[in-house]
């Protein structure tokens, strides 16, 4: 009997030392899914999956997968580059974006992979080109392909030179790169050339950025989006246009004051569908309104909204035969692919993968309906199904050595009545009678959602005996068009009562966690909300706002973007007394109430919140006498992409949470 009690204690003892949450440097060891797209014959799907395994950047190799053998092969190794993939008309070719002998440009290569050639050479611009689409589009006969890249425009700016002058409204760029402060001027604007190589034609020219580009079934027009406002710089407003590839003859199919974006002809070439939005100003950074699909005549005529669906819709993809459009909705922190009938009616979910939690990333339609697309679920990053078929499972060696914690949804009233849904990623390791500290991690936005799909960074935490609550606040997508207009000129105010109202909510639910030892964190919005917070309370232990807005004032003249507050107010922040109430709501102004220690993470050569609203706040603490210190990371934008630092930032975090969770282990 003995005997058999050590065996029995010896294979559990096993088994749990190989069974474990996860680490924060299985980022470098994780792998995802993007930009799928299935040949016209159904059978084979072009895919990117990424590779994190770099300590300074995100790689991706190009990978097919045949239906038949049920097998991935390397397409394009990760070496090589190559992104945006997509297969001729007649499927005899692909052509992506990518490197070729020391250039890089517009490459196609054989149906196999296996002979390539480079037949244009592409460049871009650091330019902001908010929600633009498709970057090439080919021609129905695939002889041809129409693709956007840059030129030089016709400022007289000299950003490299001494002294530096500036002429300008928009002149930062999203993120600075090296020794690229300032925007470089350059216009995007669409071209032509043969799928052989050969001459290639400018089809568009002028002081404006052309983009999200698609070729006429007849191949005699190519389809863009421009924002042509007199001052584009100032006025953010796309509309639709076409040019005759033969004249380079232009088409204004849209004139209206609201967003028009990755516009799509038909299949017979009569109809055009897009997503649009519908209200006079619209921000060029994060935006208010849901954007819902339209269609309209090839002419123009006719605009009118397809479905009615009162949630966030993606881009739109026509069915092969034109029957019907396919596009995602946002819904209560998940992401659906929906299907509404060409002539209108009413649309219905696609039934995909179960319909699990999780958002549909990427998806493309073949002939008789059947989809493949990209899937993030609750239980790995994403991966390419086809139907309810998982064909990828590029984690699965990872994820068999690690215990993944539930995440579970917890609805609750705010002190308004509002309904609010947080999702709470319960800790490992508890057993009776313990007792785990709550992370408040707060997503940015504020017009995003967050959902019970698989977050590294809140497994990281769970591996370590601690809950993770992320809360949907109001202004959030996915819950209707008045739930995330309910921020409108409200900044720092019911949203940061959300949030608190809460993690109170889940304390008085889950009775082993421990009100005594409370984190706060968030980046971008959750950033600022998160620097707000603190001067509201001091119910948290330690706070980490990443890439946060402190002044909203500074932000909005320092900011790459400056029609963000506009639309958030409805005014400028020099009309009226809005400047006022801005500062009212900043939580520099309130730093004298901050109690709880802080740690800023900032990416050095962000320009969407600039590392000046971490600065300030730095100091203003440290002139009240609060524990703080800013981690400032080199080459980094809005945000920490280098896998190297995003491990950094996990880690940091445990290590300033630990330090002050009271000593408690």
């Amino acid at each position: 009997m003995t005997r058999y009690l050590f065996a029995w204690l010896f294979t559990a003892s096993a088994v749990m030392a190989q069974s474990q949450g996860m680490d924060p440097d299985d980022i470098h060891r994780l792998h995802s899914v993007r930009d799928v797209a299935l040949s016209p014959d159904g059978q084979s799907i072009l895919y990117s999956e990424s590779d994190s395994s770099d300590a300074y950047r995100v790689t991706s190799q190009l990978m097919v997968y045949e239906r038949g053998s049920g097998r991935a092969r390397v397409f394009r190794a990760s070496g090589q580059g190559g992104f945006h993939a997509r297969w001729s008309p007649d499927g005899s070719k692909v052509a992506l974006l990518g490197g070729h002998r020391d250039r890089f440009g517009l490459v196609v290569t054989d149906a196999s992979g296996r002979s390539e050639s480079l037949i244009a050479d592409v460049s871009g611009t650091n330019h902001p080109l908010p929600s633009s689409g498709e970057r090439f589009a080919w021609a129905p006969d695939s002889g041809s392909i129409a693709f956007i890249s840059s030129v030089d425009g016709p400022e007289d700016d000299d950003a490299t030179g001494d002294p530096v002058v500036i002429r300008r409204y928009l002149y930062k760029p999203t993120a600075a790169e090296g020794n690229t402060r300032f925007n470089d001027n350059r216009r995007v604007h669409v071209f032509v050339v043969s799928a052989s190589g050969g001459a290639v034609r400018q089809l568009t020219n002028g002081e404006f950025y052309e983009h999200s580009v698609d070729f006429s079934p007849d191949g005699e027009e190519v389809l863009f989006i421009s924002n042509r406002e007199s001052d584009p710089d100032r006025f953010f407003n796309y509309d639709v246009f076409a040019v005759r590839v033969a004249d380079r003859t232009i088409r204004q199919l849209t004139r209206t004051e609201n967003a028009e974006y990755r516009p799509r002809f038909s299949p017979d070439g009569e109809k055009i569908v897009y997503q649009g939005t519908t209200r006079g100003l619209t921000s060029s950074e994060t935006t208010m309104e849901d954007t819902h699909i339209w269609v309209m005549n090839a002419d123009g005529t006719d605009r009118h909204e397809l479905v009615s669906l009162d949630n966030r819709q993606g881009a739109p993809q026509w069915s092969p035969d034109g029957s019907a459009v396919y596009f995602t909705v946002q819904q209560r922190g998940s992401v659906a692919l929906y299907r509404v009938p060409a002539s209108g009616g009413a649309a219905q979910r696609v039934p995909l993968n179960g319909e699990k939690r999780g958002r549909v990333n990427n998806f493309s339609v073949a002939k008789g309906g059947d989809v493949a697309y990209a899937f993030h679920g609750v239980d790995d990053l994403a991966q390419l199904f086809f139907g309810s078929e998982k064909l990828t499972h590029s984690n699965r060696v990872l994820l068999s050595g690690r215990e993944l914690a539930e995440t579970v949804s917890v609805e609750y009233q705010s002190f308004d009545g509002t309904s609010v849904e947080a999702f709470l990623t319960m800790p490992l390791n508890r057993r009776p009678g313990s007792r785990h500290p709550v992370i408040l991690s707060l997503k940015g936005g504020p017009h995003g959602q967050i959902g019970a799909h698989l977050n590294h960074k809140a497994q990281a935490y769970a591996a370590r005996g601690w809950a993770t609550l992320q809360v949907n606040y109001r202004g959030s997508t996915g819950y209707g068009q008045a739930f995330a207009d309910a921020i409108f000129g409200d900044q720092n105010g019911g949203e940061a009562q959300d949030c608190v109202f809460g993690l109170l909510a889940a304390l008085r639910r889950y009775d082993f966690l421990d009100p005594e030892r409370l984190g706060i964190e968030g980046g971008s919005y959750g950033g600022q909300l998160t620097n707000w917070i603190i001067t509201q309370t001091d119910m948290f232990q330690a706070a980490i706002p990443r890439s946060g807005i402190s002044n909203l004032i500074s932000f909005n003249y320092m900011a790459y973007y400056h029609d963000y507050l506009a639309v958030e107010y409805g005014a400028f922040p020099h009309q009226g007394d809005l400047m006022d109430q801005l500062w009212e709501r900043s939580p520099l102004k309130h730093v004298a109430r901050v109690r709880t220690p802080v740690m800023f993470l900032h990416g050095e050569n962000d320009n969407d919140v600039p590392i000046a609203e971490a600065e300030q706040f730095y100091i203003a603490l440290k002139d009240v006498g609060v524990e703080t210190i800013m981690v400032r990371y080199p080459r980094e934008g809005h945000g920490v992409r280098e896998p190297a630092h995003q491990v950094d930032a996990v880690e940091r975090s445990i290590d300033w949470y630990q330090a002050h969770f009271n000593g408690h282990p």
